[in-house]
C-alpha cells in the first residue's frame, strides 16, 4: 500500500516514516502543500495524510482541490488544531477523518486501516465499466459490447486494476506493485508481455483502442474524447 504523508515537521515525517515502513506500507513524504497537492495529481496512492499548517498550499487547499479533481482516495487529517470548527471544516471539505497531534502511532495506523478497509468496500462495485467494456467483478466476467472476453486470472486482475483507475496513468512499477504483489524488478518485462496479452483480447478484435502507452510514464484505460 502506498501512502502520502504531507508533513512539514521533519521529526514527524520521519517518526511516521519509520513506522508506517515497519508495517508494511510504502510511505512518501511531502514537507509542503504545494508539492504535496502536486504528488497527488501525478501520481497515485492508496491513501493520503495530510496536516493542516504547510507552507506553500494549506491542507484545505489540498483537499478542497483534489476532491474538485474527482480523485476517489482517503484522507486522514493529522492536524495540531483541536478546535471542533477546524474538525468540522476538514470533514466538510472532503477528508475521511480527523486525529490529532500529539498521537498514539497504534491509533493512527487503525484509522489508516479502517480507512482503507471502508475505501475497499465502497470500490467493489459490481459492474465497472470504459466505453462498451465491462467487467462484472462478482461474476468475474468480462464482455465488450456483447461479445465474451475470456481472461486469464492474473490478465483479469491487471483488467480490474487498470479499470478501477480509468483515465490515470498507471506506472510500471505500481502494476508490479499492486498486481503482482512484489518488489519492483527493472529488468523483467513481464508488466510489458501482460499488458501485450490483454491489448489482443480487449482491443485489437473490436477496432476502437481502449489501452493505451503513455511513453515514459506508464499505462492509461480510456476512451478517447471522453
Amino acid at each position: 500500500m502506498r501512502i502520502l504523508v504531507i508533513e512539514d515537521d521533519p521529526d514527524i515525517a520521519a517518526f511516521i516514516e519509520k513506522g508506517l515502513g515497519q508495517e508494511g506500507f510504502q510511505v512518501f513524504i511531502e514537507n509542503n502543500g504545494i508539492s504535496g497537492l502536486n504528488s497527488l495529481l501525478s501520481d497515485f496512492f492508496d491513501i493520503a495524510v495530510i496536516d493542516l499548517m504547510l507552507p506553500g498550499y494549506d491542507g484545505y487547499k489540498i483537499i478542497e482541490t483534489i476532491r474538485e479533481k474527482k480523485l476517489n482516495i482517503p484522507i486522514l487529517i493529522l492536524s495540531a488544531r483541536r478546535n471542533v470548527s477546524d474538525k468540522v471544516r476538514g470533514l466538510d471539505t472532503g477528508a475521511d477523518d480527523y486525529l490529532e497531534k500529539p498521537f498514539a502511532f497504534s491509533e493512527l495506523v487503525s484509522r489508516i486501516k479502517a480507512l482503507l478497509r471502508r475505501h475497499d468496500s465502497f470500490q467493489n462495485d459490481d459492474i465497472l465499466r470504459v466505453a462498451d467494456l465491462e467487467l462484472n467483478t462478482i461474476k468475474h466476467k468480462v464482455h465488450r459490447g456483447e461479445t465474451e472476453i475470456y481472461l486469464q486470472p492474473k490478465e483479469y486482475t491487471l483488467l480490474e486494476y487498470l479499470m478501477r483507475n480509468k483515465g490515470r496513468i498507471i506506472s510500471k512499477t505500481m502494476l508490479m506493485e499492486h498486481v503482482w504483489d512484489y518488489n519492483f524488478d527493472p529488468q523483467t518485462n513481464i508488466v510489458e508481455a501482460r499488458i501485450c496479452k490483454l491489448r489482443e483480447k480487449i482491443d485489437y478484435p473490436f477496432g476502437e483502442k481502449l489501452l493505451h502507452t503513455i511513453k515514459g510514464a506508464g499505462y492509461v484505460l480510456e476512451q478517447k474524447g471522453e
